[in-house]
């Protein structure tokens, strides 16, 4: 929210108060609280009749500091809070002279004038950024609203990353960007997921812990700050420190919650009945036949919103009219060996016989004069559950819980953007502040019944809205696509911002959700989807299995799945680390190569965990254009090397994209194909890319627990191998080596990428010769 009128004046029905100084400060147990008075204090008739701001910091970590502002301090209504750990709570160290108060926390502190408004962070190396001139401040409008805002200074060359799933420029740097949930498809600047979370390539990121409307202005109201605002009387937030962005999303995710892990089955392919086309079970069946048929591997099927009667979701009833014998339907899928999803959303249709039993019970969200509200907006007559009801949490559950026993494994929580604000909740809570927050307690509403149903590690949704810790309860997915290019790259640049915000796993609808794609914009979408961490075939008005697009399409989506399954004891490791540190498995360049300066501007490109690179194409002339940073990449397709440090542009056919390995990386692949939940230590190959100092490969079972580990000790041409944990049968694949030796502990084959050593034992050594 925009406050000035250019730099000097303020917008006419804006009435500004700004701190002026840190006029005074002390320790109040684990606290430091600093008085910020609104005009500057020279003789003591300044003290009357002015706005005074109230600022406590705190340590919930070390390198982390919380910053509570408050005008008013007398607030008594219901807000929902986002969960925040601070277990880790450290006390900071306050240290005054006659002109500075320094809050000290870690290797970070943030130092205020007393004279003049003036607070500036810094880390070990000096000034990370700075709150000053008209910066805080308390703002009444003539309308009756007050706001709070704090704008920190963007130093020349920083630039801002995060904020939620948002489908325009990847940085963040000229954007207004307010942060309200809504179901606004990929293509305009409203957006599923809001997170009030930016990170920066400068050393830190700051959170905004605050459920409601929270306005950001990222060098678009004063140029060289960010700007964050609310409407009410306080304001929280807390700056984090990395200093690399992998550091800040470990501490953030410290702070909201890490992500739970995904079971092994959920990064398989997922093929759906598409939305609004006509199936029953007889085409369920030739969808999951016709993927045998072609050698195409499935692992999930997902029944969209038909799979329950029209002007009747949620009911969670099957539609008998097309599936006559849902308990026999669903146990011929699972015998196939298909995992099963349903869709979901906590709306209630008016012809829902739930809706009467809700509205009975008191489980729907209310009008202010004690009715159900009610909208025909998507279900006619349609309610929405009050979630703040723990009865009501039950009863949702109770009817969830009941398709599970039945066979389903998962469910596809769509929606809960949609939410009212002119509403009264069970628990009395602000139904603004609720409005973001609705779609956490909804998901983890169903994900705490996955787990207790399933057991941890066994719980997965495909969720389409979320706030700040959201990511505790994936998978999450990018919502309505269209099917062309320009919609494929913003799904994209919507994935690596959600991931800048601290979501480790994500998916989209492969070939775009609105029309139908062309067999060449299929098939480049197949090969993005199966190198992201979920991969799903969903579409609206057409089914998206391959064979209705061309022969060739059913040729690709085997290769990418089969690719896929081959990578899991790679991928799956990389999530167990999202899981252990809150780092997503699909990341921004700029994570990964933060000191390039080239990739703290890609969004066409990403990193799939810390040793793939991938660069999907988005043209229909099959031209690749991609950057290598510094160093030697090989093609994990081809066995080529390039050197990087370069853009290049190159053609390249529909069984081809750019995956690239990094040098002095080791990647686990496995024996099998066909799935992604077997045995990754049994048969694993360990594929070695241009080693040239120490590293280690972990390989983690399904289990999610480390389960083998081989340590690689370079000197020279000289390679020693150590294996721990499970030593069961496991490869060396030397890519690009023409022969080794002085090979002790295992025998060597000559290979199309390099060279094999095979039969390896608990240790190896060789030498390598080019």
């Amino acid at each position: 929210m925009k406050f000035t009128d250019g730099y000097w004046n303020m917008q006419k029905d804006v009435t500004a108060h700004f701190a002026s100084q840190a006029y005074e400060a002390h320790a109040d147990g684990d606290e430091v609280v600093v008085l910020a008075p609104t005009k500057k204090i020279n003789h003591r008739g300044d003290t009357l009749n002015l706005p005074v701001l109230t600022l406590t910091y705190s340590a919930p970590m070390e390198n982390v500091i919380k910053v509570d502002i408050k005008h008013f301090a007398g607030s008594n209504g219901v807000k929902p809070c986002f969960e925040v750990n601070e277990s880790a709570k450290i006390t900071p160290v306050l240290l005054q002279d006659e002109n500075t108060v320094t809050v000290k926390c870690g290797d970070i502190e943030v130092v205020l004038d007393k004279h003049s408004w003036y607070a500036e962070f810094r880390g070990p190396e000096g000034r990370l950024t700075d709150s000053g001139f008209r910066t805080l401040g308390y703002a009444q409008r003539d309308d009756g609203k007050n706001y709070i805002h704090e704008a920190l200074t963007i130093t020349p060359g920083t630039k801002i990353y995060g904020l939620g799933e948002r489908f325009g420029a990847f940085v963040k740097n000229g954007q207004s960007i307010d942060m309200w949930n809504e179901d606004g498809g990929t293509s305009s600047e409203i957006a599923y997921k809001n997170v009030p979370l930016y990170i920066t390539n400068s050393g830190y990121g700051v959170f905004v812990a605050h459920t409601g409307k929270v306005s950001f202005e990222v060098g678009s109201e004063k140029v060289s700050k960010v700007q964050f605002s609310v409407e009410g009387e306080e304001l929280t937030y807390y700056f984090i420190y990395g200093p690399s962005p992998k550091e800040i999303i470990q501490k953030y995710t410290a702070l909201t919650g890490k992500p739970a892990l995904p079971p092994a089955w959920s990064f398989g392919l997922w093929l759906t009945t598409s939305f609004t086309t006509s199936y029953d079970e007889d085409t369920v069946n030739s969808f999951i036949d016709g993927m045998t048929e072609r050698d195409i591997p499935l692992h999930v099927f997902h029944y969209d919103c038909f799979w329950m009667r029209e002007f009747n979701w949620c009911d969670f009833t099957w539609d008998k009219r097309m599936f006559k014998d849902p308990e026999s339907m669903l146990s011929k899928v699972k015998a196939k060996g298909l995992k099963i999803c349903v869709w979901i959303n906590p709306y209630i249709a008016q012809n829902s016989h739930l809706f009467t039993e809700g509205k009975e019970k008191g489980y729907l969200l209310l009008k202010p004069n004690g009715d159900v509200w009610q909208t025909d907006l998507w279900q006619a007559g349609m309610g929405i559950v009050d979630f703040t009801n723990h009865d009501a949490w039950k009863w949702y559950q109770q009817k969830l819980e009941a398709l599970l026993d039945m066979g389903v494994d998962c469910f596809k929580t769509d929606f809960g953007e949609r939410i009212p604000t002119d509403v009264k909740y069970y628990n009395g809570a602000d139904s603004v502040m609720m409005h973001n927050y609705y779609t956490h307690l909804y998901n983890k509403c169903v994900f705490e019944l996955l787990e207790r149903k399933r057991g941890k590690g066994e719980a997965c949704l495909f969720a389409r809205s979320a706030t700040a810790g959201g990511q505790q309860f994936p998978v999450h997915w990018g919502g309505d696509c269209s099917a062309n290019y320009e919609s494929m790259a913003e799904t994209l640049r919507g994935g690596l911002s959600l991931a800048s915000s601290g979501f480790a796993f994500w998916s989209h609808d492969i070939s775009g959700f609105e029309s139908t794609a062309t067999p060449d914009l299929y098939k480049r979408w197949l090969a993005f989807g199966l190198l992201s961490t979920h991969s799903r075939l969903h579409g609206s008005g057409s089914y998206r299995v391959p064979w209705n697009f061309d022969d060739e399409s059913s040729d690709v989506l085997r290769f990418f799945t089969k690719l896929k399954c081959t990578l899991m004891p790679y991928v799956f490791t990389q999530a167990v680390v999202a899981r252990e540190t809150g780092i997503p498995v699909m990341r921004p360049m700029v994570m990964e190569y933060p000191g390039d300066p080239v990739c703290e501007n890609l969004d066409m490109q990403y990193m799939l965990g810390d040793s793939l690179l991938a660069a999907p194409i988005f043209n229909d002339k099959s031209q690749a254009h991609y950057y290598l940073p510094e160093g030697t990449f090989t093609d994990v397709l081809t066995g080529r090397k390039l050197q990087g440090g370069k853009y290049i542009r190159e053609k390249m056919d529909y069984m081809s994209m750019p995956i690239f390995a990094r040098e002095n990386s080791v990647i686990a692949t496995g024996s099998c194909d066909t799935k992604p939940d077997y045995d990754y230590c049994d048969g694993v190959t360990l594929n070695v890319f241009e080693l040239k100092e120490d590293c280690v490969c972990k390989v983690s079972g399904i289990n999610g627990k480390i389960e083998f580990e081989a340590s690689f000790t370079v000197s020279g041409n000289k390679v020693k191998v150590e294996t721990s944990g499970r030593n069961k049968n496991y490869s060396v694949l030397l890519w690009n080596v023409g022969e080794v030796g002085n090979l002790s502990g295992a025998k060597q084959i000559r290979h199309e990428k390099g060279v094999l050593l095979e039969g390896c034992g608990a240790k190896v050594e060789f030498e390598t010769v080019r």
